[in-house]
């Protein structure tokens, strides 16, 4: 089984650029910077006599570890690993040379930035293989108390822009966090849908377990289990659920973020799940689970990850990949409260215009338009989201839901809903919410809401809505079908007593030239609809 990413080539341009960086490194000498080369011998590599992804991350791992430590001064454990996307490819007998250095050092944790890049010894060629940032902490002193790590000190232009972006990429390391638990304890689903065709692979037949004892050549000189060691085993068994798709040798493509939940140590016994959770044209995700246990303790949850596959042919391009049939019941609340809380956590919003304390603000992203509404009521947070989580109750106060009907009770915060609006159609107010209702056609959307309630203080309430296929509920005459990629609300508890209510819509590609035509039409339609929905809860406030 292949866990190799594809080799291409470096141009000169590159070569120098990276050089010169060195050279400014090296006259400014980082003192948390570790260097590590290791050749590629055949028990490193797969079946293609290329390094395998797994040996990659346990140096990868074992370079950030010592970098983390000779800043902290004491042991350190690797918590997270941010996502990882493979360039190029190693082979035996050629050299990896890795450079770790610390990035930032918060209170109890830093960043680790890791570069890794390939070195032909014969033709004296180099090329970078990839780049990722670790997240250390260091691990309480005998008597229990946290080490308090001391600041770092930028030296070059390039350090100090890392330096700047590590607080940023630790705030999107803390939302993911927070997603990755909405889908570990939420159990939202979505019926199979029937239109895969005959030929799809079920499932099922991608699951795989497999147990690993953990022994003293996998633990670190605090007897924890690697980071590393785990992070192989994990694409392990992700390869061999992806080959059980594609009936091939997988190539791994990218991970996303490795996050550790608890340790793990000499002894125990890692339970590793794998599943192929869905697959594309040209590429299948895969979802990863570790669990750790000792003897007849209960199961601990240590690592889950998303890994992506591609299948190559003779040539290099990518194989089409068969089908997947999901089991009756699909994970989607984790896409559904992930897409809101990614798109309220975007900086680049644009405020539009003002009304009354109604706030529009906009967000452009390639072919995807945005709209945040934003204003604050005299209602408390919780009461706030019990109103408006109560989807049924929405015609009552927004004049385009015509219709809402609770389909399936998925689980106690999760709803399917069937909800009636006006069709979006030339020539109208720029919207779906405020559309042209000629001829009498109607649009009916199926809808997943997911209501969620904070994780901790300073956390919002959340009510995620986006469209799914239920196969009880086909398109019908009269209706044109609509989608909802991503909207819903979020509602922060403010001083006293009061809300900041902010509604999310990402508009589809096909409703933009509609909306671009009549911004103007748009933000009276939404101040009215929010000043409606303000009234609402005002009058239900107790």
């Amino acid at each position: 089984m292949s866990d190799a990413f594809q080799m291409s080539s470096r141009t000169s341009d590159c070569l120098e650029e990276e050089d010169g960086e060195e050279e400014e490194e090296e006259e400014n000498y980082n003192p948390t910077e570790v260097k590590m080369s290791q050749i590629v011998m055949p028990c490193h590599s797969n079946h293609r006599q290329e390094l395998s992804v797994g040996q990659l991350l346990k140096w990868m791992d074992s370079a950030a570890c010592l970098s983390a430590e000779r800043h902290a001064g004491s042991p350190c454990v690797t918590a997270s690993m941010d996502d990882i996307h493979f360039e190029h490819t190693i082979s035996v007998g050629q050299v990896v040379n890795i450079r770790a250095k610390v990035n930032r050092a918060f209170n109890t944790s830093m960043e680790v930035g890791i570069q890794v890049n390939c070195e032909d010894l014969f033709s004296d060629r180099h090329w970078r293989v990839c780049h990722a940032y670790a997240t250390f902490v260091t691990q309480r002193t005998s008597t229990g108390q946290k080490v308090t790590l001391k600041p770092i000190v930028p030296l070059t232009q390039k350090e100090q822009v890392e330096y700047s972006v590590a607080a940023e990429r630790r705030r999107v390391r803390m939302v993911h966090d927070d997603i990755i638990k909405d889908l570990l304890s939420n159990e939202s689903v979505q019926q199979v849908d029937s239109s895969v065709g005959p030929n799809a692979v079920a499932a099922e037949r991608t699951r795989v377990e497999s147990v690993e004892l953990v022994l003293p050549p996998h633990a670190n000189h605090q007897v924890n289990t690697f980071g590393g060691q785990i992070m192989a085993w994990m694409v392990n068994v992700a390869t061999i659920a992806a080959s059980r798709l594609s009936q091939a040798h997988p190539t791994l493509r990218a991970i996303d973020m490795f996050t550790f939940r608890g340790p793990s140590q000499v002894g125990d016994r890692l339970l590793l799940k794998a599943i192929v959770n869905n697959a594309f044209r040209n590429s299948m995700e895969v979802g990863v689970r570790a669990e750790a246990y000792h003897e007849e303790g209960p199961n601990r949850h240590i690592n889950s990850a998303f890994m992506t596959f591609e299948v190559l042919d003779d040539g290099g391009k990518p194989r089409t990949l068969p089908r997947i049939r999901p089991e009756p019941l699909v994970y989607l609340s984790f896409n559904n409260v992930s897409a809101l809380k990614m798109l309220a956590a975007r900086s680049s919003w644009r405020l539009s215009c003002e009304k009354d304390q109604v706030q529009l603000y906009t967000l452009e992203q390639k072919s995807m338009l945005s709209f945040k509404i934003e204003c604050e009521v005299d209602v408390p947070a919780h009461r706030a989201f019990d109103l408006l989580a109560e989807l049924s109750n929405r015609p009552s106060w927004d004049s385009h839901y015509k219709k809402c009907e609770l389909i399936q009770l998925v689980d106690n915060d999760d709803f399917i809903y069937r909800v009636v609006t006006p069709s979006v159609r030339h020539g109208a107010m720029g919207s779906p919410t405020a559309a042209n209702q000629a001829k009498g056609i109607l649009q009916d959307f199926i809808l997943l809401a997911s209501k969620r309630k904070p994780c901790g203080s300073g956390d919002p309430y959340v009510i995620a809505l986006r469209s799914v296929s239920l196969p009880t509920h086909p398109p019908t005459e009269g209706y044109n079908r609509g989608e909802v990629l991503c909207a819903g609300f979020t509602i922060l508890e403010t001083k006293d007593n009061k809300s900041l209510i902010s509604y999310f819509n990402q508009a589809s590609p096909e409703v933009l030239p509609y909306i671009s035509t009549d911004i103007a039409g748009l933000s009276s339609s939404f101040y009215h609809t929010f000043c409606s929905c303000s009234q609402y809860l005002t009058r239900n406030r107790l």
